[in-house]
């Protein structure tokens, strides 16, 4: 195994990596500067779009371009024009709110959770955006939204508050996108300051999760047991993603500036765009956002 920085941009808050294997390109955002950026495997041809307002996710969509999680609502972003269009903003009644981490589940519905953006109280939510534009909540009493993913079979929904202490999962109803039977899947304790950030799952049905703060990204197995715990060159580690042409490169997104006083700082390589070779696993695809 080696970690090696594939890009560079200092991100002040780097998250949400997402590998398309129709472009066979990667895509990852800096919630904090509002910018989507899209880099070879390698970390050749980086492009950049600035966005209005924070971002706090991502999805492409099958018809092109994407949809953005923007701190006021779910907008389109047109890659040929850089424009931005508004579709809708599902707490337009919580100014202290944004929306956070988000991803698309194989029927091509987007599923994306808010945050309070001081970090303290329950007040965010999880939502669904369906492919007619539809917007649906799933849950509520959120602190701060993170690491949506899905089981292969796209039966089990993995979702962590973050400051929770533990990341939950659901049983997910693939025809109608309903999430019930809420569960503790796995915890960790917050006395060492970290917190489950971005996660994705791989091939073999173990859920890989960013160890916010301290730096660490755990792989858990399907019963919720720690398999395998990797220590990452800077502490403020925020998602992970499977890509590359094989699916067996592991993209890690950071950040060069904490988002509170209270959080840590790091070395020179904060910001950076990780990639993790030689893990001997692979992910599954990310499905496109269908509306």
């Amino acid at each position: 195994m080696r970690i090696e920085v594939v890009v560079d941009v200092k991100t002040t808050l780097g998250e949400g990596p997402l590998w398309d294997v129709e472009e066979q390109r990667l895509y990852w955002i800096d919630s904090f500067d509002g910018r989507v950026f899209r880099c070879t495997a390698d970390g050749r041809e980086v492009r950049a779009w600035d966005v209005p307002q924070k971002i706090g996710s991502m999805c492409l969509r099958k018809s092109g371009g994407a949809v953005v999680a923007l701190a006021r609502g779910f907008h389109f972003l047109d890659f040929r024009t850089g424009e931005v269009t508004p579709i809708r903003d599902p707490e337009p009644d919580l100014p202290n709110n944004r929306l956070n981490d988000g991803k698309v589940d194989k029927r091509g519905r987007f599923v994306a959770g808010s945050m309070d953006t001081q970090e303290e109280g329950p007040n965010g939510a999880l939502y669904r955006l369906d492919p007619d534009l539809s917007v649906t909540k799933l849950d509520s009493g959120i602190v701060v939204s993170n690491g949506p993913c899905w089981s292969p079979d796209g039966n089990t929904f993995y979702f962590t508050d973050t400051w929770s202490g533990q990341i939950s999962a659901y049983d997910y109803d693939q025809a109608s996108g309903a999430v019930t039977n809420k569960r503790r899947f796995c915890a960790r304790s917050l006395t060492d300051g970290g917190g489950f950030d971005g996660a994705t799952v791989d091939a073999e049905g173990c859920v890989w999760s960013a160890q916010v703060y301290v730096g660490q990204l755990v792989r858990y197995r399907p019963d919720g047991s720690i398999d395998r715990v990797i220590d990452m060159p800077v502490k403020k580690v925020t998602s992970v993603m499977f890509g590359g042409p094989e699916l067996d490169v592991l993209y890690v997104t950071s950040m060069a500036k904490p988002p509170l006083p209270r959080f840590p700082g790091d070395g020179v390589l904060r910001g950076s765009l990780f990639a993790i070779y030689g893990l001997g696993i692979r992910g599954v695809p990310e499905p496109r956002f269908g509306g």
